[in-house]
């Protein structure tokens, strides 16, 4: 008879084989990818460069540099970091609240908000009612009685019960009634022309813009290089721009909007999903 280690000794525990598959079990939250790296794709994917996307959300070139290298230290702090995600992923299109709330998973999440101090504190704090000053309230009112007596016996002493005689002097003339003036005849309306957009004034530039069949960020500047507007058209959303040389454009989605220079429709084909960079003048588009 053997004396050892029965064969069942030998055999793996179940407890062993279940820790194994958990540890070869890929992570969904590692397939994610990180904030930084989902900015800076998005950016990249919007033809954006950093200086564009600096200049249009207001947030330091280094700083926007440090956050798609997911180093947060140089925003000051989590409430400035929360605020410097949500403003970057609103510029490239992406979710800004699913990105807030994968930084706070990351960080240890939102503080606890600060416990609002009991209401036994406020009553120990109410001051006293004041009683009421009746020397004052007596003195007040002695006062008004002596003005209103003083102010009859001066009235009454003008004489003819009161009625004052007109002197003497030529009789002004009636006020003749002011004569209607006369009616302006209303110029007739113009016939309605086949477009609102048609009747643009000729001595400047104007761009419209329709997110017709989905959402798409835009860019707009003027001729001088400012910054008219950037940000997320909604599906149905329209924009209009003029200036009196250029309008420069940049669409991220340029296959999903709707574009009228001038008053005519643009009719090129643009794929959805393609980066555009447009730049429109006076004489755009040409005739035919």
């Amino acid at each position: 008879m053997s004396i050892g280690n029965s064969p069942e000794d030998d055999r793996p525990s179940i407890e062993d084989d279940r820790s194994s598959i958990e540890d070869d079990r890929p992570s969904i939250e590692d397939d994610r990818p990180s904030i930084g790296r989902a900015l800076q794709q998005a950016r990249v994917d919007a033809g954006l460069t950093v200086d564009e996307v600096s200049g249009s959300t207001r947030v330091r070139i280094p700083i926007v540099h440090a956050i798609e290298q997911d180093d947060f230290s140089r925003c000051g702090g989590d409430v400035y970091a929360r605020g410097h995600i949500r403003t970057l992923a609103r510029a490239v299109g992406l979710d800004a609240d699913a990105l807030v709330a994968q930084y706070d998973d990351e960080h240890g999440g939102r503080p606890a908000p600060t416990p609002a101090a009991p209401l036994f504190e406020a009553e120990r704090i109410r001051p006293e009612a004041r009683r009421p000053n009746w020397t004052a309230a007596m003195v007040a009112a002695i006062v008004a009685v002596v003005g209103f007596v003083g102010f009859t016996l001066f009235n009454g002493g003008n004489g003819n019960g009161g009625s004052t005689d007109v002197a003497g002097g030529s009789t002004p003339a009636a006020t003749k009634p002011a004569k209607p003036a006369p009616t302006k005849p209303v110029d007739p309306k113009p016939d309605p022309s086949d477009s609102a957009i048609a009747a643009v004034p000729q001595d400047q530039v104007t761009v419209a813009l329709t997110a017709k069949d989905r959402k798409s960020w835009i860019s707009a500047k003027d001729h001088n290089g400012r910054l008219l507007f950037d940000g997320l058209l909604e599906k149905g959303d329209s924009k209009t721009f003029t200036d009196k040389e250029k309008i420069e454009l940049v669409l991220g989605d340029a296959g999903a909007m709707q574009l009228f220079v001038n008053g005519k429709e643009v009719g090129d084909k643009f794929q959805p999903g393609q980066v555009e960079r447009l730049t429109y003048t006076k004489g755009d588009p040409e005739v035919g």
